[in-house]
């Protein structure tokens, strides 16, 4: 018994070595992983904050356009892309206002809003959203070379037909004819078989220019 006392008393006392040894080390590293956990968890909850706040202001934006409520557009879309302008909800809001204002025939205003996404945007699809509906605006203030040039961009493949189709529109619109019916062409060869209507868009087109 006597020998197990003392082997007890031995470890307890290797056990204090150690802890006056390390013992400020140990706290240390919990301290440190504590922080972290609880950083990591206000980070998460900011995100969702964030992103909270981001989608609101959307909606809101959302509501003014269907409402033609001109200030509340501009105040809105103002909002996110100053609080929220590296988020997709920016780029998204860009977009539903730049459609608000070319309905309105401020195309200066509609092309402010389409560079800012092109310029801003994580999402690739997002950009050549904004590139495509950027040479609409462009073709319609008979800007043609403009056009052209935003549609030189490669765009993903998503929007390979869109791009062929939009610069058939503008080549046509400048009596190209020969180079509009290419584009055209090219936008049927990339375009879904099962977009059926695109392609009798973009067929309708092609009679124009005599097939």
């Amino acid at each position: 018994m006597k020998n197990l006392d003392l082997e007890e008393q031995e470890q307890l006392a290797e056990l204090k070595a150690w802890w006056n040894q390390n013992g400020t080390l140990v706290v240390a590293a919990l301290l440190v992983a504590a922080l972290a956990v609880l950083g990591w968890q206000g980070w998460s909850y900011w995100q969702s904050r964030h992103a909270a706040e981001a989608s609101d202001l959307y909606e809101t934006l959302a509501k003014a356009v269907q409402t033609g409520d001109a200030k509340a557009v501009r105040d809105a879309n103002g909002a996110l892309l100053e609080r929220f302008g590296g988020t997709r909800y920016a780029s998204l809001g860009s977009l539903l206002a730049a459609k608000y204002y070319f309905e309105r025939s401020d195309p200066k205003a509609a092309r402010a809003q389409l560079e800012a996404v092109i310029e801003r945007a994580d999402a690739p699809e997002l950009k050549d959203l904004a590139r495509l509906r950027l040479a609409n605006v462009l073709l319609d203030e008979k800007a043609y070379d403009e056009a052209l040039k935003v549609l030189d961009a490669a765009p993903g493949a998503a929007f390979d037909a869109q791009f062929a189709a939009a610069r058939g529109d503008v080549l046509f619109a400048k009596n190209q004819r020969a180079e509009a019916k290419a584009a055209y062409q090219l936008a049927l060869e990339k375009s879904d078989p099962k977009s059926v209507a695109f392609r009798e868009a973009v067929n309708m087109r092609l009679d124009a220019l005599g097939g």
